[in-house]
């Protein structure tokens, strides 16, 4: 059984809709008027939150993530920086994941620099900067031509790179991005920078990068043979085109994961909640995969893959093809367990919270996943 490091994820949905919101509703992305939003509840919501994320620190995880997102119900965390300041002044151990900031849908990415630089000081050096995309949808809500989406990751990338590591101020002259002085202040306490994780569906090209630059690469919402072939082809890369051994923890997955004394309850409790993730929340309607998101060969290659749309999927094709890990802790174990060997992967990105699933389920669920399932992956032993 390979060790494994866990960290605690939660997206912040708002799941106060009406009844017969994903029956109606086109998308849960881009268009669902903001009329629904009740500030007071999501006053309740956002404070709950935030709480579930620090308390994964007194149950022993070994960090926490948050991500960015905008105009949806499936996460309302448009800036992942607010939240993670918060968790700095919340948490004194604990490694703070940003997966991530989506750089192409910012016009200013120094102002990423210099944030990320500023909570790595606060925080005492436990930031984790995870870089994306963005979604296909945000692409339609911020007016971004997502044609120029994988050229402006990357040169916001390097930008940044380059503001943490060398000491400015310094031009940089971009396609997308001009400055006469870079010279942020603070610098980041984590030299050369803090750890980057690249999060994706598996694109070719984003594991290429990743690979490249010895990145930890995360693969989130697929079943694990999508994922394993994503893993074996950044192993394969990082051996033959780049000249060094994958460990494993260069490879996180992320899986919604329910536990509870029998494999029968767990699927009783935790069905509505994880259909109205992949039913509600993640109904990108037309809005998924703008024209010039996705390079002609990715396509191909999702295509190749055959996954069910997410709307489609049932609770049987969710637990059968490991999108979710659902369970006692014994079965959690022996699932997981495959996860890893399949996978070769080292970090567990998954959180307790997942739809719209009420407080009490996700006590439980954190409860029995912190001290049932986590303690047979932090020694390793047999194939580690």
């Amino acid at each position: 059984m390979r060790r494994l490091q866990f960290y605690y994820f939660h997206l912040m949905p708002y799941p106060e809709l009406p009844p017969d919101f994903g029956r109606k509703a086109e998308a849960a992305w881009v268009t669902p008027s903001n009329a629904l939003f009740d500030p007071e509840k999501g006053h309740a919501l956002y404070n709950r939150y935030l709480d579930e994320l620090v308390e994964a620190e007194r149950w022993g995880w070994d960090g926490i993530c948050v991500n960015e997102h905008h105009q949806n119900v499936y996460g309302t965390m448009p800036s992942p920086n607010l939240i993670a300041a918060m968790l700095t002044q919340r948490t004194q151990r604990c490694r703070i994941g940003i997966i991530g900031n989506a750089l192409p849908l910012h016009e200013n990415p120094l102002r990423v620099a210099e944030e990320i630089a500023m909570l790595d000081v606060i925080s005492g050096g436990r930031i984790i900067s995870g870089f994306v995309r963005g979604t296909g949808m945000e692409y339609y809500s911020y007016g971004v031509n997502p044609a120029h989406s994988r050229e402006r990751f990357y040169e916001a990338h390097d930008l940044i790179l380059k503001a943490w590591t060398e000491p400015g101020p310094f031009p940089f002259v971009g396609k997308h991005y001009r400055y006469r002085y870079v010279n942020p202040w603070p610098r980041p306490l984590q030299q050369p920078h803090p750890p980057i994780w690249l999060p994706g569906t598996g694109s070719l090209e984003t594991v290429s990068f990743a690979a490249e630059r010895r990145y930890p690469f995360m693969m989130v919402y697929s079943p694990v043979e999508q994922q394993r072939k994503a893993y074996d082809l950044y192993r394969r890369l990082a051996e033959e085109q780049f000249g060094y051994e994958a460990a494993p923890e260069q490879l996180a997955f992320c899986v919604p994961c329910y536990v509870a004394e029998t494999d029968e309850q767990a699927r009783r409790e935790a069905e509505p909640h994880l259909l109205w993730l992949f039913r509600v929340g993640l109904k990108y309607g037309p809005y998924g995969m703008p024209p010039g998101y996705v390079s002609e060969r990715s396509v191909r290659a999702m295509a190749l893959a055959g996954a069910k749309p997410f709307h489609q999927l049932t609770m049987d094709d969710l637990m059968n093809e490991g999108y979710v890990i659902v369970g006692s802790p014994d079965t959690v174990v022996e699932k997981l367990a495959h996860y890893t060997d399949r996978l070769h992967a080292g970090i567990m990105v998954s959180g307790a919270h997942w739809g719209d699933m009420p407080a009490d389920k996700v006590q439980r669920n954190m409860e029995l996943f912190a001290t049932r399932v986590m303690p047979h992956f932090r020694e390793a032993s047999g194939n580690a």
